[in-house]
């Protein structure tokens, strides 16, 4: 076989036939997504319809108001898939355990995280991107596919397909969201020890009335994510009281 004029070298038909099979997937994903929609929970569905290895990618701790951005990348092996696998938020702390150390003996698993600095200077969204390509570099095997949670997706260097809902739909996502969840639960937890009066052992640095309270009490400590409205706001509060205080001085 010749290409403009010259014998096309086996490992340039190689690329362009990988090429061709990612491009054929991503269209199979974009035609059929509207009817893989599991009525009974994940299913491995996804990612036996794509190049393999395919890893699954989704994020923990978009929401608070403290703590970084936790993402999981995972592959899993299907001989090894763990029972009850399913969206993390429908599964009680002592499950998900369960589950993420099933998960760790069994599966290609890949963590990555951006900082509340980060998430500061770049905004949430960009963020969680950050995480989760620090998530799939830190895979041990290449992934062929990945599938993301959700309607947004990271640039990567690999064929990607949103997911809506995809820690309720596809194994991966849902392996992910588990390890995602764990990770960052046992980080707040770490941070509760050193500042115990924001509950963060309980609501990971979530909104909650508690934290909110401790917050207007207390004050913001390094892990408070100032781009956020109520740590702007109780910040603001603080500034205002300490320019008045000064004033009266004065």
């Amino acid at each position: 076989e010749r290409e403009n004029g010259r014998q096309a070298s086996p490992r340039r038909a190689d690329l362009t036939d990988k090429k061709s099979k990612q491009n054929d997937s991503t269209l199979w994903y974009e035609e059929n997504e509207a009817t893989m929609i599991p009525t009974d929970g994940p299913t491995y569905l996804f990612e036996s319809l794509g190049p393999a290895p395919v890893a699954g990618v989704d994020e923990v701790g978009r929401g608070p108001m403290a703590g970084p951005v936790v993402a999981a990348a995972v592959i899993l092996r299907p001989s090894t898939i763990p029972d009850g696998l399913a969206d993390s938020k429908t599964l009680n702390s002592k499950v998900r355990e369960e589950l993420c150390s099933a998960l760790r003996r069994g599966s290609d698993i890949g963590i990555g995280a951006a900082s509340v600095d980060e998430i500061d200077r770049v905004n949430i969204l960009q963020a969680t991107f950050l995480a989760m390509r620090r998530a799939v570099a830190r895979l041990s095997q290449t992934p062929q596919f990945v599938l993301v949670d959700g309607n947004q997706m990271p640039t990567l260097p690999y064929p990607l397909r949103p997911v809506v809902k995809g820690d309720g739909r596809c194994l991966s996502i849902a392996a992910a969201s588990i390890v995602a969840k764990v990770v960052r639960d046992r980080m707040m937890a770490r941070l509760a020890e050193r500042y115990p009066v924001y509950g963060w052992e309980h609501n990971v640095g979530y909104c909650t009335p508690e934290h909110r309270r401790a917050l207007e009490a207390h004050g913001a400590t390094k892990h408070h994510r100032r781009s956020f409205m109520p740590v702007r706001r109780v910040l603001g509060e603080i500034n205002d009281n300490i320019a008045q205080q000064v004033t009266l001085t004065l």
